[in-house]
């Protein structure tokens, strides 16, 4: 049996990161040998914590019982799964500049998840507004970088162009920092980036 086969993603609709591996999937022709399992990350009967140690989302759990995990991990291996695909192709320094760019989008979904669990799992009282300034300049140092370097907006062509829609839908959907009016070039990246795809609709935050 081949490993894909009968394949598990345990994830959750709102979840950015994996968003991001089921927008892999569908780009890649996949999506129809993944099963889509919802996972409760706070649940300690949820078995996603034998998954994955971590206890985080999402893991792919493979048709012969072995489990991938984080995203960045299962994107790379669904796409080498793909015969010809490109999207990790290249010597040795072209592939670290596509992973830079890919932790550089993912940094962004990162520093806004904490925002958001800053205020989720803290009393009001426990706010650190000196953290949440550290995240949300994160964010904003890397919207600034990505403005200036955008990837081609298909995310049929580039992995950094999935991540990157993840990234700004997880802003727009939780809202932990403004974003749109300092940076128009990446709203008109945004809008054509999610025309490329009917993946990118059909795995919205929700």
């Amino acid at each position: 049996m081949n490993t894909l086969d009968n394949a598990i993603l345990r994830s959750s609709p709102a979840s950015p990161f994996g968003r991001k591996v089921r927008m892999a999937a569908a780009v890649l022709g996949l999506s129809d040998r993944i099963r889509l399992d919802n996972a409760d990350t706070m649940d300690p009967a949820d078995t996603v914590r034998q998954q994955n140690p971590l206890g985080k989302i999402p893991v792919l759990v493979l048709g012969n019982g072995q489990c991938l995990f984080d995203s960045k991990v299962i994107v790379e291996w669904l796409a080498a799964q793909v015969p010809g695909n490109t999207w990790f192709a290249g010597d040795a320094l072209a592939q670290a500049k596509v992973r830079t760019d890919l932790q550089l989008c993912d940094g962004v979904t990162d520093a806004a998840l904490l925002l958001v669990y800053e205020g989720r799992y803290r009393e009001p009282h426990q706010a650190s507004p000196k953290w949440q300034t550290h995240q949300a300049e994160k964010i904003e140092r890397a919207l600034a970088h990505l403005s200036q370097h955008l990837p081609v907006p298909d995310v049929t062509q580039s992995p950094a162009a999935i991540a990157l829609v993840c990234a700004l839908g997880y802003l727009d959907f939780r809202k932990p920092v403004a974003w749109r009016e300092a940076h128009p070039a990446l709203v008109r990246w945004f809008d054509q980036a999610q025309a490329s795809h009917p993946c990118v609709a059909e795995t919205a935050p929700a």
